[in-house]
């Protein structure tokens, strides 16, 4: 067993500003939605905040998509096609049963493999539909304000504005699976330690690109 580095400086930086960004948004845009009843945030501040923070999003999201694909960290949200349906089934399997029962990861993580088949579908998702669907309806009400007439061209605001806040629903059912998950690890903690320190102890040599971990199918 040895401690490798999982996650650069850069890449533990863009998680916690995007995990910020994206908890702010939540919470302004909830403010801004249910203002008239359980706003958490005064009205105008919260709009005003939204859409800062908003904009902060879009530039730290493009910024990070450029480091994954320069990098070509990129790669690793590809699904391996003749393997992905058995080791898709090893990892949901871990997370109905096996990690109740104390059993082991079926992916042993590296620098080189970090995502198991689930997580790679999940992001690809996320990448290139919520996200974009977030970002196109919500610049879409930002510009309705000086240009009313893009109104008519969407079927009214509040078409546009079901669509941003279902989106919104996703990425809050997102961040709390993913809260939960993050504390499967070793420890409950251990996963936070490793987007705060880059570091995790795996097992194996040093520099290896560890296979998935074989176990029985059956329950």
């Amino acid at each position: 067993m040895h401690k490798e580095l999982i996650y650069t400086l850069y890449e533990r930086f863009w998680h916690w500003f995007q995990a910020v960004m994206i908890l702010t948004l939540l919470l302004t845009g909830f403010s801004v939605h249910y203002s008239g009843s359980a706003g958490i945030i005064p009205f105008a501040t919260a709009v005003r905040l939204h859409n800062v923070v908003g904009w902060l999003l879009v530039i730290n999201a493009f910024l990070g998509f450029f480091y994954y694909l320069t990098t070509g960290t990129l790669r690793q949200l590809i699904p391996e096609p003749r393997e992905w349906h058995i080791l898709a089934w090893r990892q949901l399997r871990y997370y109905l049963y096996g990690m109740f029962h104390a059993e082991p990861h079926p992916l042993q993580r590296s620098r080189q493999r970090r995502l198991n088949p689930l997580q790679q579908i999940t992001y690809l998702a996320i990448l290139n539909i919520l996200l974009p669907v977030q970002v196109v309806t919500g610049v879409a009400l930002w510009f309705m304000q000086y240009s009313p007439k893009l109104i008519h061209l969407v079927g009214g605001i509040g078409n546009l504005a079901a669509v941003h806040m279902l989106g919104a629903w996703f990425f809050a059912a997102f961040v709390l699976a993913h809260i939960y998950l993050a504390t499967t690890g070793p420890t409950p903690w251990a996963h936070f330690v490793t987007m705060i320190t880059g570091y995790e102890v795996v097992e194996g040599p040093s520099g290896s690109d560890p296979l998935p971990v074989q176990q029985n199918e059956t329950t």
